[in-house]
């Protein structure tokens, strides 16, 4: 359980997506303008920010909205002074949480998700409370009838993709870092068409919880994931099928 494939998927099935609850344009604005300000306003020579503006379309975000955004990462207008933001912390059953985030008041998100965290059983902590267990990684995800298993040895592995994982719905392709942009074009160029391409953190291993603390793990992800300025929640847990059969059908 992670902050890509899995848990997308866990939120497509309780229909607890950030599209369905009007959280979509937030998010792509504050990535836009973050990407704008690292990268600059040319797309064509940021990765970052042509991933985002094609991710903002694909939500059918006006073209002045994203224009907008554009410029006030690049200071051609005034707006928010958005920051990147990492978060650690731990949840039941020994669970380990990474929360990337971009906000504009690094204090008032902080002290908003240590509220989130101990409402479910679970405390925030410093730089290294959680990070230790996951590797930094890019990940690729396709929808399942994108591309063959043949095609993704090919294509994928070819170009320097570390794993690809079957995860029912989609693919997840796994990179070394530096190997994400290779890897991305790799398959634009093979005619693969991607769903999303970022940098994220995948557990190094996983914990199964069951029960009660199974149910909190979810609603952790799920409130933490649900906050303005949360991007992406990444964690260790995992749910085995049966325990989820049993959460939905509760």
């Amino acid at each position: 359980m992670s902050g890509h494939s899995k848990w997308a998927t866990i939120k497509r099935k309780k229909g607890a997506t950030d599209a369905a609850r009007g959280k979509v344009f937030t998010k792509l604005i504050k990535e836009i303008t973050v990407a704008a300000r690292m990268g600059g306003g040319d797309m064509s020579g940021n990765a970052r920010l042509r991933k985002a503006v094609d991710d903002a379309k694909a939500a059918q975000m006006p073209s002045d909205n994203i224009t907008r955004a554009i410029k006030r990462g690049t200071g051609e207008i005034e707006g928010a002074a958005f920051e990147e933001v990492l978060y650690e912390g731990t949840g039941p059953s020994g669970s380990l949480f990474l929360v990337e985030g971009t906000t504009d008041n690094r204090n008032r998100s902080a002290a908003e998700l240590r509220k989130i965290f101990e409402k479910h059983n679970g405390a925030m902590g410093g730089s290294g409370a959680a990070a230790w267990a996951f590797d930094r990684r890019g990940i690729i995800v396709l929808e399942k009838p994108a591309a063959t298993e043949d095609q993704l040895m090919e294509t994928a592995v070819g170009a320097g993709a570390e794993d690809y994982v079957d995860e029912g719905e989609t693919w997840t392709v796994y990179t070394p870092p530096e190997a994400l942009d290779r890897v991305t074009h790799a398959l634009d160029g093979g005619k693969i068409p991607v769903k999303s391409s970022k940098l994220g953190y995948v557990p190094k291993s996983k914990k199964e919880v069951r029960g009660r603390d199974a149910e909190v793990c979810m609603n952790l992800a799920e409130t933490l994931d649900d906050h303005d300025d949360v991007q992406t929640v990444y964690s260790d847990f995992d749910i085995p099928e049966d325990e989820l059969t049993r959460i939905w059908g509760a």
